[in-house]
């Protein structure tokens, strides 16, 4: 199996060379621990930008009327709008922390392998303390736990 991502092309007269890989594939790239959270974040902030228009729907719900806002509030307290919110809760965290973690970066701190991956490691850590504490005050808050 050929995991190389290597062209065969042929000179003027004919004769077969072997041009050049044309890029690092996903076959061949082992992907590292900042290059997977740089892509979260992009991800992540997309999922923000769905979570904006969830909001917009669910603020518009409230200003049109009772049966409309009804009808937001079932499917935000259904199970699969409870996923999607604690998606969206883990994502803005995440967003924040990696946020934070880029402000470090801008005036030139963190820049050694070790500190990289601690931080890394730092920033989904902290998303996850801060989504799940913000859903267990909320639940209590609400009288459900």
């Amino acid at each position: 199996m050929n995991t190389g991502s290597t062209n065969t092309a042929q000179t003027n007269d004919g004769k077969a060379v072997r041009s050049r890989p044309l890029s690092p594939h996903l076959q061949v790239y082992n992907p590292q621990i900042t290059s997977i959270l740089s892509i979260l974040h992009r991800m992540f902030g997309v999922a923000l930008c769905g979570g904006a228009v969830l909001l917009t729907y669910w603020l518009s719900a409230a200003a049109y009327g009772p049966d409309a806002f009804a009808r937001a509030q079932w499917f935000f307290g259904s199970w699969f709008g409870q996923v999607l919110l604690f998606g969206l809760t883990f994502s803005l965290f995440y967003h924040l922390a990696n946020g934070i973690r880029h402000l470090f970066w801008d005036v030139g701190l963190g820049f050694n392998m070790s500190v990289l991956r601690a931080s890394g490691v730092l920033v989904v850590l902290v998303s996850l303390g801060l989504t799940v504490a913000t859903w267990v005050i909320a639940y209590m808050n609400a009288g459900m736990l």
